[in-house]
């Protein structure tokens, strides 16, 4: 009798707990500028908060398991009898559905509590009191998320206008990027991957994208590349890549962090196979053979070009990865991350070659993670920092040197550390840096 009486008030708290818990987050969600109502709906409720707070895998996560969860627990009710040994399988489900849900959970209530600038101390009371933490966070007008109180409601961003003639700088060989924005919708939510990305490089330039985690180098390269284009007028010695991308697209060059090798061919048969598909269908065999040796020759791969790809070191694989993209003599080569797994030397003596091939009338564009142990070898420097609204801006566009006094940091790895968050174990003054870039581009234009 007792046992029953307990386990009433058990279901009971449980449910009011479950009313509350929804009523709050119909006004956290309404906040978020979303719609309040979909807090009453099991599963997408925590899509939309994932969403909103930047937590978009525990979403996800969270709301398959609370959908498993109430389909476990209709069944239970109405389809399972309380005899069979199925109910207590079923039991056993949930159980192990709720804790696995509730570490997901904590990521999502760690990402409102970094939203509404409140102290970390909060997710004890998230854990344990969720129903009275989304009251407290959803009736109490004191508590706005961060990204409300901006002037740009979409991303939350700091208003930062840089100075840019396009019509002067787009008649210049080279790279110019005038990149307005980059949005992506979720359900009913867009918000900004890039904004206000304006900078213009010169032929013969060896270019490190520099950034923390987050700050929108894939993006920004993807962009840049045409394979998922922007609000942007991006040109390439004058001719605009989005207008004209059937043809522009062979004068660019992509070399991903995986190698795409066939590990049984030669070499000299991979860059043959590259050199059929990348280069014009009116060159002669003749001209294929003299480019494939030129490419060679260039990357130091002449000496082993019958030799097997699976018999090659890592920094061999790199440049004849290289060497595939570079067979068609692009204008442009991008290449993400070339030095991964590399040890130092042969680090450097492949960013040797990338700096030669730039010298030789191209622009040659990368991402590392290590980028001191060859920074003497870039020409320039582009700088990308996420904003607290969680947006990728440009912090910088110039040579390491000018990067280094701008910063004031001796090294271009204190540099990404003095515009990433505090959290990530950076500075996080990335919105200062910024707004002060737009006024040295300001200033620097004046002074011109």
């Amino acid at each position: 009798m007792i046992s029953g009486i307990n386990a009433m008030y058990f279901n009971t708290y449980h449910l009011i707990a479950a009313l509350l818990f929804s009523i709050g987050l119909w006004k956290i969600l309404s906040k978020y500028g979303e719609k309040g109502w979909w807090a009453l709906i099991p599963g997408e409720r925590y899509n939309k908060l994932g969403i909103c707070t930047g937590r978009e895998k525990e979403g996800k996560i969270c709301m398959y398991l609370e959908i498993l969860e109430v389909i476990l627990q209709i069944s239970l009710a109405f389809f399972i009898p309380k005899d069979s040994p199925d109910y207590s399988y079923a039991l056993l489900c949930i159980l192990i559905l709720t804790l696995i849900s509730i570490f997901y959970r904590i990521g999502i209530f760690q990402g409102i509590i970094h939203s509404f600038e409140k102290d970390m101390k909060w997710i004890y009371v998230w854990i344990l009191f969720a129903w009275a933490a989304s009251l407290v966070y959803g009736f109490l007008k004191s508590y706005i998320p961060h990204e409300i109180q901006e002037e740009d409601a979409l991303a939350g961003t700091i208003p930062a206008d840089i100075s840019f003639d396009i019509e002067k700088m787009k008649e210049k060989e080279g790279l110019t990027v005038f990149l307005k924005d980059r949005i992506v919708s979720d359900f009913s939510k867009r918000r900004y991957l890039l904004k206000d990305i304006y900078f213009s490089i010169p032929k013969n330039s060896l270019v490190l994208l520099l950034g923390g985690s987050g700050a929108g180098k894939t993006t920004l390269v993807n962009a840049i590349l045409g394979y998922e284009k922007a609000n942007a007028e991006i040109y390439l010695n004058g001719e605009n890549i989005y207008d004209n991308y059937e043809q522009m697209k062979y004068r660019i060059g992509f070399a991903p962090q995986q190698d795409l090798l066939r590990q049984y061919d030669t070499v000299y048969h991979t860059l043959y196979d590259a050199a059929k598909l990348r280069m014009p269908l009116d060159c002669s065999e003749e001209d294929i053979k003299k480019r494939i040796e030129d490419v060679m020759h260039l990357l130091g791969l002449t000496a082993g070009s019958s030799g097997l790809v699976s018999k090659k070191s890592g920094g061999m694989r790199k440049r004849i990865s290289i060497g595939m993209e570079l067979i068609s003599d692009p204008d442009l080569f991008v290449l993400d991350e070339p030095d991964s797994g590399l040890d130092g030397v042969i680090a450097r003596e492949l960013f040797e070659k990338l700096h030669d091939i730039a010298h030789q009338g191209n622009i040659v564009l990368t991402i590392t993670h290590t980028p001191d142990r060859v920074a003497d070898l870039f020409d320039y420097v582009i700088v990308l920092a996420r904003d607290s609204g969680r947006v990728g801006r440009l912090a910088f566009c110039g040579t390491p040197d000018e990067a280094k006094a701008f910063f004031q940091k001796s090294s271009m790895e204190e540099i990404v550390m003095t515009v990433n968050k505090k959290e990530e174990g950076g500075e996080g003054r990335a919105d200062e840096f910024i707004a002060r870039y737009a006024e040295y581009v300001k200033g620097k234009d004046d002074h011109e």
